[in-house]
């Protein structure tokens, strides 16, 4: 297994990282360029990998689409499906459908399937779940809302304000998310693992049960990831997003400025 080189994060000089992401495509990708600046080790290794529901699966939970007017969605993933599930099913979204969105970043990615009108295209200010609430909070409360869940028993803090303040909505599974063989990256040593969902936490607790943190310093990108991380009885040593840190690159580079300190 991943083996600490330090006993406290205060003494661990980072020189290398884990990233339980996919390798970017681009050569250009600010990873690189951290990497570059702070001669960095970083390998990359998805800890999980999604798998679009087939329309067959999504139909045998009886939600009619066209029967609602707006939907959530906290994922390029969900955004995906979503529409190639509508494709397969020849389900024309209503151009009135209403979009809100966990980031700016997924808003705008809206633009590959939709005319995008800022009119019924919303995103929370600072990409976090209480964020989206307070622009939900905003709108009438007579739409009618999907709720994309992942794998059908993800606890979702979005279903619970809904059914706290009496809104109608229906969740749906469009994806499922699948435990990548870790095992290769696990026998190696790194300085610091960098987490991006709360399924790649539950993928390093399921296959590496044994799994001890003492040195390793752990980062965690979005607040549920985060919990995960803590809920495991893990330390949380990087956070991110931040008021100071938008990105987990900038929450790196900024660990990695204060360690020289």
């Amino acid at each position: 297994m991943a083996k600490a080189v330090n006993s406290t994060t205060k003494d661990t000089k980072v020189n290398s990282i884990l990233i339980t992401q996919p390798k970017p495509d681009s050569d250009k990708s600010p990873y690189y360029e951290l990497a570059k600046k702070y001669d960095l080790k970083l390998d990359f290794h998805p800890f999980i990998r999604v798998e679009g529901l087939s329309g067959k699966e999504f139909r045998k939970q009886r939600i009619d689409i066209a029967e609602h007017t707006a939907i959530i969605f906290n994922s390029r993933n969900a955004v995906d499906n979503f529409f190639r599930i509508c494709d397969e099913l020849k389900v024309k979204v209503s151009q009135d459908m209403k979009y809100f969105c966990i980031t700016e970043a997924v808003a705008l990615y809206l633009q590959k399937f939709i005319l995008y009108r800022k009119r019924k295209v919303f995103f929370s200010a600072d990409g976090s779940v209480d964020g989206l609430m307070d622009v939900l909070g905003k709108h009438k409360s007579n739409e009618k809302f999907i709720v994309p869940t992942t794998d059908g028993n993800a606890k979702n803090e979005i279903s619970q304000y809904f059914t706290k303040h009496g809104s109608t909505f229906v969740e749906a599974t469009l994806f499922r998310t699948v435990s990548n063989d870790i095992t290769p990256v696990m026998k190696e040593s790194y300085d610091m693992i960098v987490f991006f969902s709360p399924f790649s936490v539950n993928t390093l607790m399921e296959n590496e049960p044994k799994f001890k943190q003492n040195g390793t310093i752990i980062g965690a990108f979005g607040p549920t990831t985060s919990k995960a991380v803590e809920d495991f009885g893990l330390r949380l040593d990087v956070k991110a997003p931040a008021p100071n840190a938008p990105s987990m690159v900038a929450a790196l580079e900024r660990y990695l400025v204060d360690q020289k300190k």
